[in-house]
């Protein structure tokens, strides 16, 4: 108990003293150790290190999951150490509508179909937004988190530390300066004291001596009394001066013993251990700040490591962005695809183009030679003309088309290319050309001119 109680008045006697030093660090009273230009450098960058990587945290957090709410539901099972419950993301529950909607108006309908595809392709892309999330938190968010909660707190405590250790410097620094004064003016006390002594000496002497005071002893003596800085010692000596009375001088005297001289000397001896101590207490208080000093600059060259780490973490998350957007844009082709696929789309291609889906492009489309003709009940004229006469026609290219053999022909959207039936052809297909290129063509994706 006593050792704690020691203990707690040590450390109570530290802070008070740092507090001291602080507020008058801030009233410009006194003196502050600057840290060396690198190590204020190192500070500032991980500073900004831990503002712009707070802010980039947040934002992704913000572009995974945009529902406010939601996040916070997260926050607070991941403080609880639980599990959060998996529930269907906004793509998932439109693409249950449709399969819902679409099995409701029926499969064997175009549009009840077209909603099952859409549905199906819908949930599809639910799933890989999961999976970019998971991706985007394991590989990207933990690793930023991890060292706002970690690396960065253990910078802020050595920086802390630094920053008592600079306080208990500057203290010592100004206990030292302090004891120093105090000790020149006991040493200047002392000196008086003993001129003192002399001159009462001197003085009693010559009231010994037969002739008398002179008005030129009396003036020399006030002159040396001159030099003397300490008032009460300057009350004395003139008492000493106006009285011719030896009774008094004696009982002055008195006030100059052997004991006052000793306590003199006794009070010179204790600033000088003063200052002593005061000198070793700012050697180890300059050690201890030189070495919190050396462990806080290592920590804070670190960053550039952590910079590294969190440029890793940067190219895995554009890589998870890269794949989970290339991994949709496939499932809007093969959608895209399957809805150009229906009679709607066929029977339509005659409507002006600007009713048409014409903005959508297709460039990885596969082999079309699967895509049912439209019944000859839905069928156009102008096709119906085409395939009587076997002659040419002029057709606007309603989306992009990638051949997949040599014996296709690639298409670009809104181009305009020469369309003619060869007998014996699929009926899902035309010949086209262009120029001298020549190749078959899927009419799903052709619109006939008149």
């Amino acid at each position: 108990m006593e050792f704690n109680v020691r203990r707690l008045a040590a450390d109570a006697g530290t802070f008070l003293s740092r507090a001291v030093q602080f507020t008058e660090e801030k009233f410009g009273q006194a003196e502050k150790t600057e840290l060396d230009a690198h190590l204020e450098t190192l500070l500032s960058r991980v500073e900004s290190t831990k503002h712009w990587t707070e802010k980039i945290m947040k934002q992704t957090e913000v572009l995974l999951q945009p529902n406010p709410n939601v996040r916070m539901e997260e926050f607070l099972y991941e403080m609880l150490d639980k599990k959060v419950p998996t529930r269907a993301n906004n793509h998932e529950l439109l693409g249950e509508s449709m399969i819902d909607s679409g099995h409701e108006f029926g499969p064997g309908t175009a549009y009840g179909s077209a909603l099952i595809k859409c549905g199906e392709t819908e949930k599809l892309l639910g799933s890989a937004e999961k999976e970019f999330i998971q991706s985007s938190a394991i590989n990207f968010l933990t690793p930023f988190r991890n060292f706002i909660e970690g690396d960065f707190k253990t910078i802020s405590k050595e920086r802390k530390l630094l920053q008592n250790k600079r306080l208990d410097l500057d203290a010592a620094k100004n206990r030292l300066k302090k004891a120093r004064v105090a000790d020149a003016r006991s040493a200047v006390i002392l000196s008086h004291y003993v001129s003192l002594c002399l001159l009462a000496c001197l003085h009693l002497k010559e009231l010994n001596s037969s002739p008398p005071l002179g008005e030129e002893y009396v003036a020399h003596f006030s002159y040396m009394l001159s030099f003397l800085h300490v008032r009460w010692l300057k009350t004395i000596m003139k008492l000493w001066i106006v009285s011719s009375d030896q009774f008094v001088w004696f009982k002055l005297m008195s006030l100059l013993d052997l004991t006052s001289l000793l306590l003199f000397l006794n009070a010179g001896q204790l600033w000088a251990e003063e200052v002593q101590q005061a000198e070793t207490e700012l050697r180890i208080a300059q050690s201890e700040f030189d070495r919190q000093a050396e462990i806080t600059r290592l920590l804070l060259e670190g960053i550039s490591s952590t910079h590294a780490h969190h440029l890793r973490c940067l190219n895995d998350f554009v890589d998870a962005q890269a794949s989970y957007y290339a991994q949709c844009y496939q499932y809007m082709v093969n959608l895209q695809k399957q809805l150009g696929s229906f009679p709607s789309t066929f029977s339509n291609n005659n409507q002006p183009a600007s009713t048409s889906s014409a903005s959508i492009s297709v460039p990885t489309a596969q082999a079309a030679a699967s895509l049912p003709a439209p019944p000859p009940s839905q069928a156009s004229p102008a096709l119906n003309e085409l395939r009587s006469t076997s002659g040419t026609r002029k057709a606007r290219v309603l989306y992009d088309y990638d051949a997949a053999s040599s014996s296709e022909l690639s298409l670009l959207a809104d181009e305009v290319i020469t369309v003619s039936s060869v007998p014996g052809m699929d009926s899902d297909w035309l010949m086209g050309q262009r120029g001298n290129q020549k190749g078959k063509v899927p009419i799903t994706y052709l619109e006939l001119l008149n």
